[in-house]
């Protein structure tokens, strides 16, 4: 009982100094801290200074606002202050309104001061545990929330890790995945993009690809053309790939590049169609990233393009295959991008 009490601040409220007096007194000699307040307005202005009071005794009658009026802006304002409401015997009924409001306990005047320190020690024992029930939910949602994190971190980086052994274990495509990444926050950097939208960039960038996993490899290896059965197969692709990642990945921008990073300006792209600025931008950028570095990679059916031809192929598209602003922005940045890339001109 001792320890529950150590250092906790009363406030005292009522409109008769004797009571404030009696009050404060007993309650110095059992160790709290007291203060008092002749109306409801002058224990606001008391609550306004003094924070850390735990607990009210208020009056029920006094000048101006009543206690249980006082109750009502305590609970809005300080609603970790435990309040007790005292009242005349004839006034039973209110106080017991007073509690169904958030009172802790009605004292009944006149009153034993050995019953008013039961009722405060009970009162301040049950905030006790309230507030250290609301910190353990607090820290157990935080410890809980943390090892989720982590978990979608792992599961992420295994899914990072599985893209790139995809990557390694075709020869035409190795470090696909991470050149697409670096081209990507190179466009981005040019954009001035915040450094959230550059990290999200980053992410899509390396597994924007992962839906591959699910398409039949003789499709991805095939030496030459598609046909339409083989290219529907194909561009399932993106929105495999948002799929396997939604589980792991909660950023809904991050998904959204993935499944339209093979969108076109025009509307003529996949999966969903879509069409100037109703496409992401971060899918815009990727669109491009890819394109560029499929174009300057060698494939079954094809040796690589260099740069500069890469480079007129897609200004010659801007506007019908890429966003106009991203092309300006991938071609004054080409220079620091090709080096991102270790890219030979």
């Amino acid at each position: 009982m001792e320890n529950a009490k150590a250092k906790e601040t009363i406030l005292v409220v009522d409109d008769e100094p004797i009571v404030r007096r009696l009050l404060h007194q007993k309650l110095a000699i059992e160790g709290y801290a007291c203060l008092e307040a002749g109306c409801a307005d002058e224990a606001l202005e008391v609550l306004k200074r003094n924070a850390d009071i735990a607990l009210i005794v208020s009056d029920m009658k006094m000048p101006g606002k009543t206690g249980m009026e006082l109750l009502a802006e305590v609970r809005v304002l300080y609603p970790d202050t435990a309040m007790i409401i005292a009242t005349a015997v004839t006034e039973t009924a209110t106080a017991i309104e007073c509690m169904k409001q958030g009172a802790y306990d009605y004292l009944t005047k006149p009153f034993k001061l050995d019953e008013v320190l039961f009722s405060i020690w009970r009162a301040l024992d049950k905030r006790r545990l309230q507030l250290e029930n609301r910190e353990y939910r607090q820290n157990l949602e935080t410890k809980v929330e943390y090892q989720a994190q982590k978990i979608r971190s792992s599961f992420f980086n295994a899914i990072t890790s599985l893209a790139y052994a995809l990557d390694a274990k075709d020869g035409y495509t190795a470090g696909h995945s991470e050149r697409v990444s670096e081209i990507a926050v190179g466009i981005g950097i040019e954009l001035d993009l915040p450094q959230v939208e550059m990290e999200r960039l980053r992410l899509a960038g390396k597994v924007h690809d992962i839906g591959n996993i699910g398409i039949d490899g003789t499709i991805l290896h095939k030496p030459g053309a598609l046909d339409p059965e083989e290219r529907a197969e194909m561009e399932r692709h993106p929105a495999l790939g948002e799929r396997i990642l939604q589980p792991v990945v909660e950023d809904e921008a991050v998904l959204a590049m993935v499944r339209n990073h093979h969108e076109r300006w025009d509307g003529q792209g996949y999966p969903d169609m879509l069409a100037g600025e109703g496409i992401p931008l971060g899918a815009r950028i990727l669109a491009l990233a890819d394109t560029f570095d499929a174009m300057t990679s060698a494939r079954p059916y094809r040796t690589a393009m260099t740069v500069d031809f890469a480079t007129n192929e897609i200004e010659r598209c801007a506007g019908t295959q890429f966003d106009p602003a991203v092309v300006n922005a991938f071609k004054n940045a080409r220079r620091v991008i090709t080096e991102a890339v270790k890219l030979t001109e």
